[in-house]
């Protein structure tokens, strides 16, 4: 056991600050004891089993292989694809089974060769190593991987060594990129554009291998000239300095770009940091959104000065409205560090200025992952950084705060917690939990409690194997929300003995209560539900369980709707009512696929010799034909439709009345929040043609159809509305614009919000964000298929294209 250590020491002010007095030393003890404290009645967490678990079909690789992205996609490394799963909340499903929808990002074919100069200089310094007399320089290369990729006598590598996800909002459709790396050191970033496919936008290796070739193989200009090729220590350097071990992206931040005539416009940018194998951090500026080599905006290498870097994390601190960033190294052999990171043309950014040493000893315990936490100081009233590290069997904590003396480091160890080396590490940044497994099948949940002097680390024993049964663990991933931790799991000992295969599954197991979620999502501070899909997931599996909305959590939502104008509330309340729906649809009794027996039978009844007459002969084919058109129908009913023709009819006797009564009632409720929220999105969309229209402009937004279908209502009185009518219709001065059919040119009037129908029968959906009729075969959809909405036209303003990048009106999912 690890005695707990203490430390704390004065620290250079962030750049740009006074220097500051002498820091106060302050008493940072705090020792875990080996025995797990009990938990208090408030932190009791109940581990329950989530379907379905997912089987992978093949064997999951590399270190830390499960990532969940803030867009709720699980990415899982593995021997031959980048496993992705993603998380929908489909109010359109009466399942009660988690709704996963499945992708991959398959392993490149070729092998990864880094450049370390022209490709036949290269070849003949292989072949000479290769055959060297010295048995240090010939067995060293041969057996070194990232020098021979391809194997040869050794077996390819195949699979993944790492996933990152960048923050939401980062690829053309405002959601989440991937950059992976492969197990011969290939680093690339993929987009999901289509939700089917997986494209890579570029493959950072190359574009690097070449800048240092460019650089003659120098970090900087000042660097001395370095030996040739041919030297195998040269040969080494060059490989090491371009072998990624781990990357991680930064927060979006904000540059400034100068235009043309000399105007300074604010850029969306992230950043992502590369470890490499030799020490450097290689820094690349993406602007957004990231569309591929052009977004690239700059490349700068950081030189940390540490030996066998393992691991790598982002640390980003926000005080007093000045924004901090930093670099969080550590070592196999140890140390932990902070980094200073200079970014050129970044609004309100400061770093260190100077590095910070977080844990100095050599003792020879890996850094396996490294987490951190912004979190609030409640006795100190300011922000603070929790920065947690995995180190063999214990987790290394650091407190980070800056105070009028300047950064107040306190750190300790918490021990006790497993047997085994910790071998994955998750963490809930919306309150600071954290998770940590061991291949045993234990995971530990580390709730951290602020103290007059640090914080204590409160930590309880979630049993996998209660749950499971006999599992092995090989890694674990919180849910951005923190309701769910997913878990990549084998087969454990049986009678004593190991399995004979390993069947490798991603299983969940929820973290949250179904009150806990209600609650989170009652006062979110966020208010999109598509961010906290793994939140309105554990509600919806209460309703479809209990086929009812509880009491407390209708008053509560009814009051937020009294109290607050926002519309989250209102799309809120949609969803709890499509969910009640679904409950209460029967399931169907067969399969729409399944071919009917009793068609069969008539058929056979029917077939000559069988004594039927012609007349019964007709009367069968045309019961036949009626019974596969309805069935035709059905296939190619929209999902509203076959919802409503799945109410129980009146006919089937009385006790089926009061069911159908039920449903009419939610359907009506169903429209009207519907309405509710079309006309809330239409005042919001004419509010934008007011202010950015001149009188004769024609929007291609139908102006005139939106203000009439407004004032149409008699029993709709918003005073908003009518004085923003007004003014429109002032300023359009009798012009209407009207929008014509594509086919016959004749005029569609706007009688409907979801489609458009001219005096020919031509029918058009409409786009739910601008209201234009989609009169193109191509469109997008949003993801739970509530919408569709166009594409944007190069003659389209900017401010068009604006509103056509926000999300579903009703689900708030984006567009496809």
């Amino acid at each position: 056991k690890m005695a707990a250590a203490e430390r704390e020491d004065s620290r250079s002010p962030a750049d740009g600050e006074e220097e500051p007095p002498p820091l106060l030393r302050l008493d940072s003890l705090v020792v875990e004891e080996a025995a797990a404290p009990t938990p208090s009645a408030g932190f009791r967490l109940t581990a329950v089993r989530r379907e379905p678990a997912v089987r992978l079909q093949h064997g999951a690789s590399g270190l830390e292989p499960l990532a969940w992205s803030e867009d709720h996609r699980v990415s899982v490394s593995t021997a031959r694809s980048i496993a992705v799963l993603e998380q929908l909340s489909d109010v359109h499903s009466g399942g009660q089974e988690m709704v996963i929808h499945r992708t991959a990002v398959p392993a490149p074919a070729s092998a990864c060769l880094l450049k370390v100069g022209p490709k036949k200089e290269v070849a003949e310094c292989k072949e000479k190593f290769a055959n060297s007399m010295d048995p240090t320089v010939s067995q060293s290369f041969m057996l070194d991987r990232v020098f021979n990729p391809e194997g040869k006598s050794l077996p390819p590598m195949r699979g993944f060594k790492y996933s990152s996800w960048s923050p939401l909002g980062c690829d053309a459709n405002g959601r989440c990129l991937l950059a992976a790396l492969t197990m011969d050191n290939r680093l690339t970033i993929h987009a999901n554009l289509n939700r089917l496919q997986w494209v890579q936008l570029v493959d950072l290796t190359e574009i690097y291998g070449e800048r240092l070739y460019e650089a003659s193989y120098r970090v900087s200009k000042a660097d001395a000239p370095r030996g040739e090729l041919g030297d195998f220590s040269e040969f080494q350097r060059r490989h090491s300095m371009q072998t990624p071990v781990r990357m991680e992206w930064s927060g979006i931040c904000t540059t400034q770009q100068v235009k043309h005539n000399n105007e300074c416009r604010d850029v969306g940018s992230v950043l992502l940091a590369v470890l490499f194998e030799n020490g450097n951090i290689a820094v690349w500026q993406f602007q957004l959104p990231f569309l591929g080599k052009e977004s690239i905006t700059s490349c700068n290498t950081i030189e940390s000065g540490i030996s066998s870097p393992s691991v790598l994390s982002w640390w980003e601190y926000e005080h007093s409205n000045r924004k901090m960033s930093g670099l969080i190294v550590g070592s196999a052999f140890g140390p932990v560090k902070i980094l200073p990171v200079n970014l050129k043309a970044v609004k309100g950014y400061f770093t260190l200025r100077q590095p910070i040493v977080l844990w100095q000893e050599m003792d020879q315990l890996p850094v396996h992952s490294i987490k951190c936490i912004p979190l609030y100081h409640p006795y100190q009233k300011c922000s603070c950084s929790l920065v947690v590290a995995a180190r063999g069997p214990y987790v290394f904590w650091c407190l980070l705060l800056i105070s009028k003396a300047g950064l107040n480091v306190h750190n300790s160890h918490v021990t006790g917690l497993h047997s085994l080396p910790i071998i994955s590490m998750t963490a809930d940044k919306q309150n600071g939990t954290v998770y940590t497994c061991s291949c045993d099948g234990k995971v530990r949940q580390l709730i951290p409690i602020f103290t007059d002097v640090a914080l204590k680390f409160e930590h309880q024993l979630i049993k996998l194997s209660e749950v499971f049964g006999s599992v092995r663990t090989h890694g674990i991933a919180v849910s951005p929300c923190g309701a769910y931790l997913a878990v990549i799991t084998t087969e454990g000992m049986t009678n004593g003995l190991h399995p004979v295969n390993k069947n490798y599954q991603v299983q969940f197991v929820t973290l949250k209560t179904f009150e806990e979620a209600a609650a989170q999502l009652l006062e979110s501070s966020v208010q999109n539900l598509f961010r906290q899909v793994d939140l309105t997931d554990l509600v919806r599996w209460k309703i479809l369980k209990d086929k009812h909305i509880p009491q407390f959590l209708q008053e509560a939502l009814d009051k937020k709707i009294e109290s607050c104008g926002s519309t989250y509330f209102w799309r809120f309340k949609l969803f709890l009512l499509r969910i009640l729906y679904q409950s209460m649809q029967k399931a169907p009794s067969e399969l729409m696929w399944r071919p009917s027996h009793e068609d069969t039978k008539i058929l056979i009844s029917d077939s000559p010799g069988m004594g039927s007459t012609e007349d019964d002969q007709e009367e069968g084919t045309s019961k036949q034909a009626s019974k596969q058109s309805l069935r035709d129908t059905g296939k190619g009913m929209d999902i509203d439709d076959t919802a409503d023709d799945s109410l129980p009819q009146s006919s089937d006797g009385g006790g089926r009345e009061p069911m159908e009564e039920k449903l009419l009632e939610i359907q009506a409720q169903i429209e009207a929040v519907e309405m509710h929220l079309t006309r809330e999105h239409m005042k919001r969309v004419l509010g934008e043609v007011y202010l950015h229209t001149w009188i004769t402009e024609n929007t291609s937004i139908p102006t005139r159809g939106v203000c009439d279908f407004l004032m149409s209502n008699d029993g709709y009185d918003d005073r908003t509305a009518r004085v923003l009518i007004g003014h429109i219709l002032k300023k359009m001065n009798k012009q209407t614009f009207p929008e014509h059919c594509s086919l016959c040119k004749e005029i569609l009037p706007f009688t409907d919000r979801k489609q458009a129908v001219c005096s020919n029968g031509h029918i058009w959906l409409r786009c739910f964000l601008t209201y234009q009729s989609c009169q193109s075969l191509v469109y997008r959809r949003c993801l739970l298929h509530d919408s569709i909405a166009r594409h944007p036209t190069p003659e389209d303003p900017e401010w068009i294209k604006r509103l056509l990048q926000g999300p579903c009106t009703f689900c708030d999912s984006p567009v496809f």
